[in-house]
């Protein structure tokens, strides 16, 4: 059997590796290609574009790449028409994969979409589009499912593969021994996002914070995993915005990071989420170009930008969004989690019962739904 997939970006990549653990597991022999990366890469599939190419930041972003990325997605439809799949799964990207998805379904593709884009968030008008576009939608969320199902989508919940991925308690020694930190050690992992869009709006106030931060507490202990073909331009900045501190650059290894930390800075984005699994408190920063931003700002529905906080249905961790993404009140919230023990440990429980909510196993009852789409 052939499944064709398409993950647009880093958290896309990490989804869909998880669920091509699940495929594999019940057809040993399913063949996985179209578009994605390295965790992909790892489970044997064949990736005809790299999935950075999909990894826009934002309207403006996405206007710079517009041709490049339609014509990518084109070609990848005409290829898939030419030789369909038994099933099209694409794995978020929504603005990259519904037009795609509609397509093939028109052509008598089955279409599956795994991620609900975050239609309750903002964009809501998607919902009409995906009831054209998907046969079947895997949501990670449990109150995803009756929302889209008020539209006439087809929509399953099957938890969040991350969930299941990272333990319900931490490794906190054994990642520090990896990444070289002593048990005393006060941590602060920094994650200013995975594209290379992030990077350049987000990471230049997230060193300076480390700048400040190591002047106010020279003991602290930084360390900030990067996407390995991003990791020259994140030494670039390191060096220009935090020249000094005790800042170790490091490939990957997000989740040692995430369970070695006493506390995060952290781009919003599902490594918010990965965060709240791991039982750590955080600072979500987001800065991206202001015409974005207006943009975004105006479509939103709900208070709140970071998952965690939105699952939550309150702010449990502070935001600081766009032009409150700015150093003093970065290492101000930081320091603030640090100096506050009782508070850590109470957002940690309410953390530990999200991550029990969204643990369901999701790569059997995501490959159970894809069967059933499959099914006569």
């Amino acid at each position: 059997m052939q499944l064709a997939l398409v993950a647009g970006e880093a958290s896309g990549d990490l989804l869909a590796g998880l669920l091509l653990q699940g495929l594999k597991a019940r057809w040993p022999e399913v063949r996985t290609a179209g578009i994605g990366g390295p965790r992909m890469a790892a489970q044997g599939f064949e990736s005809w574009w790299p999935h950075e190419k999909l990894a826009v930041h934002g309207y403006v972003d996405a206007l710079r790449h517009y041709r490049e990325i339609a014509a990518i997605r084109a070609a990848l439809a005409s290829r898939l028409l030419a030789q369909p799949p038994a099933a099209f799964v694409g794995v978020d990207a929504p603005d990259f994969n519904l037009g795609l998805e509609q397509r093939l379904k028109q052509h008598g593709v089955k279409t599956i979409h795994f991620v609900c884009p975050s239609i309750w968030a903002w964009r809501g008008g998607r919902a009409a589009k995906m009831a054209a576009s998907c046969d079947q939608v895997l949501c990670l969320f449990p109150f995803e499912p009756e929302l889209l199902q008020r539209h006439g989508v087809g929509a399953t919940y099957v938890g969040h593969p991350l969930a299941d991925a990272i333990a319900l308690a931490p490794p906190r020694a054994a990642s520090r021994a990896a990444l070289g930190l002593a048990d005393s050690d006060l941590v602060v992992a920094v994650l200013p996002g995975s594209r290379r869009g992030e990077i350049e709006h987000i990471a230049p106030a997230f060193l300076r914070s480390v700048a400040l931060l190591h002047r106010q507490r020279p003991a602290l202990r930084f360390v900030l995993p990067a996407v390995p073909g991003l990791r020259a331009r994140i030494e670039a900045l390191a060096a220009e915005h935090a020249p000094g501190a005790p800042l170790a650059i490091v490939d990957g290894q997000s989740h040692a990071a995430l369970a070695a930390c006493d506390v995060t800075l952290i781009a919003s984005g599902t490594a918010t989420l990965e965060a709240a699994l791991f039982k750590r408190p955080m600072v979500i920063g987001y800065r991206m170009a202001g015409l974005s931003w207006q943009i975004m700002k105006r479509m939103r529905y709900q208070p709140w930008v970071g998952l965690p906080n939105i699952l939550c249905r309150e702010f449990v961790v502070p935001e600081l969004l766009q032009s409150d993404c700015e150093p003093v009140a970065l290492a101000r919230a930081t320091l603030a989690w640090l100096d506050d023990a009782a508070g850590a440990a109470r957002v940690a429980a309410r953390f530990e019962e999200l991550h029990l909510l969204l643990r369901r196993d999701t790569a059997r009852r995501a490959t159970d739904a894809i069967a059933q789409v499959l099914s006569p």
